[in-house]
């Protein structure tokens, strides 16, 4: 008979956010050797509720073999805080509600989202449930609302650490997503024996996402619907927030605009999804009458690799003082879609020594907005050559080899088995 394991997911499909397609693509791999349960919300990611989810206390149903079991919260705005705490507060005693009507698990899982109730969960189902715990940090937090100032009061952010902490010494296994991510749990028990963990790259299913031609007909598609057609992309695809220093990027950006390639292509900035700061860029481009920026909606999953592939080069950024803390998993889709770096990610992060170590991009560091500008020019002046074709191969081939969907879910369930 197969071993129980709830999985508790904010976001689940079909939602958008890379945390519930990471889990959900979890979920669907331990299947075989599990019997596995998520308690996550309705469907709520854009802040938008469905009707048919306004309704019932629980929601229940199957996806690809997973038991999903959904807890209602209210709709909120990302550019509100207050919305925004109380959606995690609802989803939080919503989880907890659900866990009572769960029967007995062997195993639970949670990842560190919501900040620092994901693991608060965690702990709560390991005690309600008589399970193990394995606790997955995606972002450490506070430090990660600590290093961009997101909130400032000293006793309540010592509170959170120390609640954090907590989850993790309670932990049967800490799963961390990227080596400098395994320094900050060690700094954080500097002194106290440091819980049992182990490191796990994200992913991206490889199967869902490839290189696809220039000329491949949705590809052109995108393109055309877009105003892309005929012109040098450089896109950010994924959540537009807090963490990736959007604004500092943007008056880079204008410095180049009427930027040329030198086969004549117009350079064009394209931003792809939604989050806190797409008013405010929305904003400063109309401000400043940026023509060489253009807004994209979030793709659906099945679009994704349309999008993706649309781009000439992508960028990957994280704001100063996000290392160690969190790991930009839109990393993973950009190698999968064979496409090279502009990466703006400080030194000893995970993603940075992966794009240095498979020689897929150009790197520099998080402010230096010179060398941001340089690296701009750089890919621009060398549109269309090998050297720029082979950083998206290299990319490609090395998440072929060694960062598959199937290679981490299998790091997990033996990870599992060995508790």
């Amino acid at each position: 008979m197969k071993k129980k394991i709830l999985i508790y997911a904010h976001y689940y499909a079909p939602d958008v956010a890379s945390t519930g397609q990471i889990l959900q693509d979890l979920a669907e791999g331990m299947r075989d050797e599990l019997d596995v349960t998520v308690i996550c919300t309705v469907p709520s990611y854009t802040g938008k509720i469905a009707e048919e989810y306004k309704e019932n206390k629980f929601f229940r149903e199957e996806i690809n073999g997973v038991n999903v079991l959904r807890v209602p919260v209210p709709e909120f705005t990302k550019s509100s805080k207050k919305s925004r705490v109380r959606n995690l507060l609802a989803y939080y005693h919503g989880a907890r509600k659900a866990t009572e009507i769960v029967e007995k698990q062997d195993y639970v899982l949670t990842i560190s989202q919501p900040p620092i109730m994901g693991g608060m969960l965690g702990v709560y189902g390991k005690k309600k449930l008589g399970a193990k715990l394995i606790y997955c940090i995606q972002d450490f937090n506070p430090e990660q609302i600590m290093a961009i100032g997101y909130f400032r009061i000293k006793a309540v952010l010592k509170a959170a650490m120390r609640l954090d902490k907590r989850s993790c010494r309670k932990s049967d296994l800490v799963v961390t997503v990227g080596r400098d991510l395994c320094k900050t749990l060690e700094h954080r028990f500097r002194g106290e024996p440091v819980p049992n963990y182990v490191m796990i790259n994200n992913w991206i299913d490889e199967n869902q996402i490839k290189p696809l031609p220039e000329d491949d007909p949705d590809v052109t598609a995108f393109r055309k619907q877009f105003n892309l057609d005929g012109k040098f992309v450089i896109m950010y695809s994924g959540n537009i927030g807090l963490y990736y220093d959007l604004e500092g990027l943007f008056r880079v950006i204008e410095s180049v605009q009427n930027l040329k390639t030198p086969d004549g292509r117009e350079v064009v900035f394209a931003f792809v999804g939604e989050g806190s700061m797409l008013g405010k860029l929305r904003d400063y481009q109309q401000t400043h009458q940026m023509e060489n920026v253009v807004f994209i909606p979030y793709q659906e999953k099945d679009r994704l690799i349309y999008s993706l592939n649309a781009a000439d080069v992508h960028w990957c950024v994280n704001a100063k003082g996000i290392k160690g803390v969190s790991c930009p998993s839109k990393f993973y889709g950009i190698a999968a879609a064979g496409k090279p770096v502009l990466a703006v990610l400080e030194r000893g992060t995970e993603i940075r020594m992966l794009i240095e170590e498979i020689g897929c991009g150009k790197c520099t560091e998080p402010g230096e907005y010179e060398e941001i500008r340089k690296i701009i020019l750089w890919f621009a002046e060398h549109a269309g050559e090998k050297e720029v074709q082979d950083m998206g191969k290299r990319a490609n081939e090395h998440l072929r080899m060694h960062l598959t969907k199937e290679i981490s879910v299998k790091k997990y369930i033996g990870a599992i088995n060995r508790l």
